[in-house]
């Protein structure tokens, strides 16, 4: 079920004062809210993976995409914005509207480590007993759901070409989701098929 105005769990509580928010996806180079500034952060016990079913932006719950969320292990490099105080509550707004249009993405707050200083930030969690929850799935079954998906913000394929080119000029580089871009553009080449009827098995 969509919910265009979903609000935090009431065990959630955002640090007092300026406040960082942690992103490792779109955030890194779209934030489109106010901040004082950026740093690279590093996040511990967590890694970057193609492992959420789109609903929404780039597929619909009876054909999801796949995007990006925070998968359990090793560690994530990413960026952290500090927020003003008085911007805190209207940013942190914005992002509930962003991130929890479902409920799969869960707002928290974990260390981050800047420059070798560990400082408290926003992010937000995937649930993994939420039904979006896709686990790591094989690199070809992973890129024939991309290929064909669309959602709200667009086709699946784009976000995800998109992703890389950034990580790219960031510096980040990920064998894995590098392999599915790569087997994505051949879907969309013709270079593969899609399986039986053209479409993947139902999530």
């Amino acid at each position: 079920m969509l919910n265009f105005d979903p609000q935090p769990p009431d065990d959630f509580h955002p640090p007092d004062g300026d406040i960082w928010v942690y992103g490792y996806g779109s955030l890194m180079w779209r934030p489109d809210f106010p901040h004082l500034e950026r740093r690279t952060a590093r996040l511990h016990g967590y890694h970057r993976a193609l492992c959420v079913w789109s609903w929404y932006h780039r597929g619909s719950e009876g054909d999801p995409g796949l995007v990006f969320g925070l998968d359990l292990g090793g560690s994530c490099l990413g960026a952290a914005y500090r927020v003003a105080e008085v911007d805190k509550a209207a940013v942190l707004q914005t992002l509930y509207r962003r991130e929890m249009v479902t409920p799969v993405y869960v707002p928290t707050v974990r260390p981050v480590h800047i420059d070798g200083d560990s400082v408290p930030a926003v992010l937000f969690l995937l649930d993994r007993a939420h039904p979006q929850y896709a686990g790591r799935l094989p690199t070809e079954t992973a890129a024939r759901v991309v290929a064909g998906a669309r959602g709200a913000s667009g086709a699946n394929p784009d976000y995800v070409a998109s992703a890389v080119s950034h990580f790219a000029e960031l510096g980040i580089h990920d064998k894995r989701i590098d392999a599915i871009h790569r087997q994505v553009a051949a879907h969309r080449d013709g270079g593969l098929g899609a399986g039986p009827g053209g479409k993947t098995p139902s999530r």
